[in-house]
């Protein structure tokens, strides 16, 4: 079904050309709305940079100043369970702001990124591995729409509710408006912008998960040529060498697209690490003490959308780590005790470079793993404990 509406979604047959690079197609048409990336034809560059900067500017400075403003101007009109709605997405917004700042200036750093895949890309010559890059460009495009079903579904199910209650969802401050008097066009003003708000924040999100996808994709391909070494008979020495140097120079690709990954990626990971427990400790509190049904449902889902944040990325990190461990089983394994002493010597070397995994850090502090998510979402726990304790709770009731 939506493959008809997203056609790059579905994987493509063999008879078609598929580029490592067509993972990104619909996150680079979200980004380029945004003017996060460059246009095409030259002579729009003045007006695109004015749309980057003013589109920013809003999205990224003045919309969390907005909800700060409103916190200072009508404080006494927020209850318990408004406010903790509210600070969970400002809180949330601050730290999209940081995030999405570091996509941003990580945009020549992409750039390089993919044209390493392009690389890659021209050793796929076999059906089978061109359906393996075509499999994983469907999977890096799916992943994106997905992440757009669910953080739309956040704003579908947050304002119709609060509209009908003429209420304001996400209570943000706009002047020369009543947001009482003038409560419909306040409350559209509000679903448009954090509708956008939370694209912008999926671009940071999906960035690198798609990105360590494509790198996945390569080192699967990589292990089945490893396992392949000296299988073919009748070959010479110098033609089983020439095969162990192209695999040391597809890996050598891969070190250099995660290399240049690595400061973009480090950031934005960083942040939302220092974000999650916090963020989805106030929603914890705000569910289990404030809630409505409706509102209740609608934080769960916020709760999700934030967990989505690093758990996928996080987890496909750890993946990557297994399978480097892999990729050295996969040499090891191949037929090389007959080899000459060239070819073993090279095989030592290049042995001892996969042994060392293909690791991330956050901010060059937290390393990038479930081990390292799951002990910040801990701290979400911890934030309820201290809440209950104290039965802060009962006295904002």
């Amino acid at each position: 079904m939506l493959s008809k509406f997203f056609p790059y979604i579905k994987e493509k047959p063999l008879s078609e050309r598929v580029k490592s690079r067509d993972a990104f197609i619909y996150l680079d048409r979200v980004m380029w709305s945004f003017g996060w990336t460059e246009p095409e034809n030259k002579r729009w560059i003045l007006p695109y940079k004015l749309w980057l900067a003013f589109v920013n500017i809003v999205m990224l400075i003045l919309l969390p100043i907005s909800m700060s403003i409103e916190y200072l101007h009508r404080f006494k009109t927020f209850s318990a369970g408004e406010f903790l709605s509210s600070l969970e997405i400002g809180v949330n917004m601050y730290g999209s702001s940081f995030k999405c700042a570091f996509t941003l200036i990580g945009f020549k750093k992409r750039q390089e990124a993919k044209v390493l895949l392009d690389q890659l890309d021209k050793r796929c010559l076999s059906d089978k591995e061109r359906s393996t890059v075509h499999r994983y460009v469907a999977m890096g495009n799916f992943f994106d729409i997905l992440y757009h079903i669910f953080y739309s579904t956040f704003v579908v199910m947050n304002f119709p509710y609060f509209l009908l209650e003429r209420r304001h969802a996400w209570r943000m401050y706009f002047p020369y408006i009543d947001s009482d008097e003038q409560f419909y066009i306040s409350s559209i003003a509000e679903c448009f912008l954090m509708t956008e708000a939370i694209y912008m924040d999926l671009c940071t999100d999906v960035c690198p998960l798609i990105s360590m996808l494509m790198a996945r994709c390569h080192i699967s391909l990589l292990k089945q040529r490893l396992r392949n070494l000296r299988s073919k008979p009748g070959r010479t020495e110098d033609e089983y060498l020439e095969e162990l140097t192209e695999c040391i120079r597809d890996h050598r690709l891969l070190l250099d697209y995660v290399d240049a990954l690595r400061p973009v990626f480090s950031g934005t990971i960083f942040v939302q690490f220092l974000l999650i427990g916090t963020v989805l400790g106030l929603s914890m509190i705000n569910l289990m003490f404030f809630s409505t049904f409706w509102t209740g449902v609608a934080t769960c889902l916020f709760m999700f959308d934030v967990s989505m944040e690093t758990f996928p990325f996080c987890y496909l990190c750890n993946m990557i780590i297994d399978d480097c461990q892999e990729m050295s089983n996969c040499l090891f394994q191949s037929d090389w005790t007959s080899a000459d002493r060239r070819y073993k010597s090279t095989l030592v070397y290049f042995l001892h470079n996969l042994q060392q995994p293909i690791t991330l850090t956050a901010g060059g502090v937290f390393p990038i793993s479930m081990q390292t998510n799951l002990a910040m979402v801990k701290l979400a726990f911890s934030v309820v404990t201290v809440i209950k304790q104290f039965n802060l709770a009962e006295r904002f009731q």
